[in-house]
């Protein structure tokens, strides 16, 4: 295990390599890897805040003209310059959220990979001409930019989600005020120095672009300020029930990405080879810490026996501890409180009938560190505690009869991310993707519930938020529609036949 010392020096290199400067200031950054501290930050006041909205309202002014192929050639730019500094952006990740070196580094090539989408994107976001019932007249939309856009990002991917709503925003035209979690800024000011030398490099407005450290008080302008036409905020189910009455408040929009709850159904005819190495990943890959962690398995009564005689013994020899090994395959907790929420989860669900299969216990780290086995409850029924997401690796087993069963139960908890089954029968797989299956914004067949890909819209339905991120059309909610319609005749024909002469 490496000392928080030499964690503090790869730190340190790392931000060098990206150019970023850490301003002065006593604010402590912890590694999870040993739970020592291993930066300081400055944290700018309220005032700070409002001085990134005033620049980036005034960028606007320019960026909103600015022809959008033009936009995504800095989009581009700062794609390559993330290729060149992949190694040190992972790096920081992985001191950060302690996140395995694999998965780390997969966060900065989504970060890359949607800049290649956005730069696609700047070329080919499009309106639509509609018939006219009025002769001699053309009907048509066009989209605009909306604004200042805040985005307010999790610890879990302090790299990639900022990068999906940073790289569509801007090529829509948008200026971008961030306001990351406060348990990884280091990774922040890295990624932000590089795009501010994207910025410079390519000649485009200084204020495109704005970084505020602050804590949550003093970041209240980004929810509260007209100028800030859309929050696109990352977090909890708590977290979203205050962000969005407040900015509905004023009439502006939100875009949400909170809890998730994801489950998978086992069918009878499941590949359970398939199955495991599918649920493992989704269940203990970044110590199930993803918003798209499998929580939930719903199996057929006919395999549960099998598949747990299959997954138990795999939990059981999961490589756990310093994400920074190449043989490590879970990294640690981000901190104390994580660990504590899992353990009373468990307590819970053991109590309302639970039998703990495997894992839960601590394992061996530094004493700040919360290393922890990932855990397999079997559970009689879906219980409140299986209802609610715990940010942890907690797996919770049901069983089901029939298939509608499994679709109910499913369903039947608040949130509505993502969600998978695994069958053989296409039937079952239709149906689970038809409107009467999963009533999530993300549904797979015999793949896992997490490791989505930038080409398709990200989001879920319930309390999950109904936002949309990174592909498909998702570059809607960042500009506004305006309907347009050009009278090119000689005449004034009313629409619905009116007649007012």
């Amino acid at each position: 295990m490496p000392s928080t010392t030499d964690l503090a020096a790869s730190a340190a290199r790392a931000l060098a390599a990206c150019g970023a400067t850490v301003p002065a200031g006593t604010s402590p950054v912890t590694s999870p890897i040993t739970g020592g501290v291993i930066a300081t930050v400055g944290r700018p006041d309220a005032a700070a805040v409002v001085t990134a909205i005033d620049d980036a309202s005034a960028a606007f002014v320019t960026w909103r003209t600015t022809p959008a192929p033009v936009r995504g050639a800095l989009v581009k730019h700062f794609g390559r310059l993330l290729e060149e500094h992949k190694a040190d952006l992972a790096e920081l990740v992985t001191l950060e959220v302690g996140k395995i070196r694999s998965e780390a580094l997969g966060e900065i090539q989504e970060m890359i990979d949607v800049c290649d989408y956005a730069v696609g994107l700047s070329r080919s976001m499009a309106g639509r001409t509609l018939p006219s019932e009025r002769p001699g007249h053309r009907l048509f939309e066009t989209w605009h930019p909306r604004g200042v856009v805040a985005v307010i990002s999790a610890f879990n991917f302090p790299a990639a989600v900022w990068a999906w709503n940073t790289a569509v925003a801007l090529v829509c035209g948008d200026t971008v005020v961030w306001k990351p979690s406060e348990t990884t800024p280091l990774t922040s000011l890295a990624c932000s120095a590089i795009l501010d030398r994207a910025i410079a490099e390519t000649g485009s407005p200084d204020g495109v672009h704005r970084l505020v450290l602050a804590e949550r008080d003093d970041a209240a302008a980004l929810l509260d300020d007209p100028r800030v036409a859309l929050v696109s905020a990352t977090g909890s189910e708590r977290m979203g029930r205050e962000i969005a009455p407040r900015v509905a408040s004023r009439f502006g929009e939100t875009l949400l990405e909170l809890g998730g709850n994801n489950a998978a159904v086992v069918a009878p005819s499941a590949d359970l080879d398939l199955a495991v190495r599918g649920i493992t990943f989704a269940a203990a890959g970044t110590a199930g810490q993803r918003c798209t962690t499998m929580r939930r398995l719903v199996v057929h009564e006919s395999v549960v026996e099998d598949l747990l005689g299959r997954l138990v013994p795999v939990y059981e020899k999961l490589r756990i501890g310093d994400p920074t090994d190449a043989d490590v395959l879970v990294g640690p907790l981000v901190n104390r409180a994580a660990f504590e929420k899992m353990q009373a989860a468990i307590a819970e669900a053991v109590a309302d009938g639970g039998t703990l299969l495997v894992g839960g216990d601590r394992q061996p780290g530094d004493d700040g560190a919360y290393y922890v086995r990932p855990a397999i409850v079997r559970m009689p029924a879906q219980t409140d505690v299986v209802r609610r997401e715990t940010f942890a690796p907690l797996l919770y087993v049901m069983t089901y009869t029939t298939l509608d069963e499994a679709i109910a139960l499913h369903n039947d908890v608040p949130q509505g991310l993502s969600s998978s089954i695994f069958t053989l029968d296409q039937r079952e797989a239709e149906l689970f993707l038809s409107a009467a299956g999963s009533d999530c914004g993300i549904a797979n067949v015999n793949i896992g519930t997490s490791g989505a890909e930038i080409g398709g819209a990200f989001g879920g339905e319930k309390t999950t938020g109904g936002g949309r991120e990174s592909g498909s059309d998702a570059w809607r909610a960042y500009m506004r529609r305006a309907t347009n319609t050009v009278n090119y005749s000689t005449e004034l024909p009313l629409a619905q036949g009116v007649s007012f002469g």
